[in-house]
């Protein structure tokens, strides 16, 4: 059966079709579940082969797009049959909802960024109102970089690098608090935070208290796959109330909602349900963590 997804805003839908002979077969549902079978019988083959023809030029014009192509002799559910899993083509990029603002990283911007960085650096030790203030311009600073990767200029890596080091610092004083690196990092391009989950952040000391939440990043990562996707994903987990700039909970809500469906049709396409990848997370003991788990499984 030909398959065709349409992922936007809070829809994530499949649907798909065949023809049998003279039967006009689709099965049609949300991602992730079995779905419905509806079948139209024609008085010849070509009459149904014409109706599929048609409904696929609707549903082409609805915004679906067309992703794989599934065995005829597929369950009520739709699922492929291994053959054709082999056989099909990878999945498109998923089309996610834009997480910075286009922008030209000009070289005064990149100026203006390592600026801003070093005068984060300097902030150690500083009062937590301080320290928010530093974060903030350092935001403002990256955030017109539109997305870069900061691997592309030796002195922007290096000044993030630093940064991102600071997150395992042994002294207390020299920390910077996992949930500010979060907020740097979802203003840069994702690969920025995936060598930091990977390299920097590989091996922290036991003592460290953000252990737990970088083994959960890691293996967040890991299982999904996707770097722009852990980003969004372990920043809703490791977000804290109250503390930085992203952690209004009317603001959480709105991103777990924009994103969830994209989530659950990168989940579906590997045959897993969204429900399952949440009950299979570990919240490691913390229970800020186990209440976004919760809340996650709730909306």
């Amino acid at each position: 059966m030909r398959r065709f997804e349409f992922v936007q805003g809070t829809s994530a839908k499949f649907w798909m079709t065949d023809v049998d002979d003279r039967t006009f077969i689709v099965v049609y549902g949300r991602i992730g579940t079995a779905g419905q079978r509806k079948e139209k019988a024609f008085p010849t083959a070509e009459a149904a082969a014409r109706e599929l023809e048609k409904k696929v030029a609707e549903k082409l014009r609805e915004g679906y797009q067309e992703v794989a192509a599934a065995a005829s002799g597929a369950p009520a559910g739709g699922a492929p049959a291994a053959a054709a899993e082999e056989a099909a083509p990878p999945p498109p990029k998923l089309d996610l909802p834009p997480r910075v603002r286009p922008g030209e990283a000009t070289e005064a911007k990149r100026k203006a960024a390592v600026h801003a960085l070093s005068a984060l650096a300097a902030a150690r030790g500083r009062r937590s109102w301080a320290l928010g203030r530093a974060v903030r311009r350092a935001r403002r600073a990256l955030s017109a970089l539109g997305g870069l990767d900061p691997a592309t200029d030796a002195a922007l890596s290096a000044a993030m690098d630093a940064l991102m080091a600071r997150v395992v610092a042994p002294s207390a004083p020299d920390r910077l608090p996992l949930v500010r690196a979060i907020e740097l990092l979802s203003e840069l391009d994702a690969a920025a935070f995936a060598r930091a989950v990977r390299e920097t952040w590989k091996a922290p000391p036991a003592a460290s208290p953000a252990a737990s939440a970088l083994a959960l990043l890691r293996r967040q990562l890991e299982e999904l796959g996707d770097p722009e996707l852990g980003l969004r994903v372990g920043a809703l987990l490791v977000d804290r109330p109250h503390h930085g700039s992203m952690s209004a909970e009317a603001g959480w809500a709105l991103r777990w909602k924009a994103l969830s469906p994209h989530l659950e049709a990168h989940l579906a396409r590997s045959g897993r349900s969204l429900k399952d990848y949440l009950a299979r997370i570990d919240a490691g003991g913390d229970p800020h963590v186990a209440q976004r788990i919760a809340r996650m499984c709730a909306a």
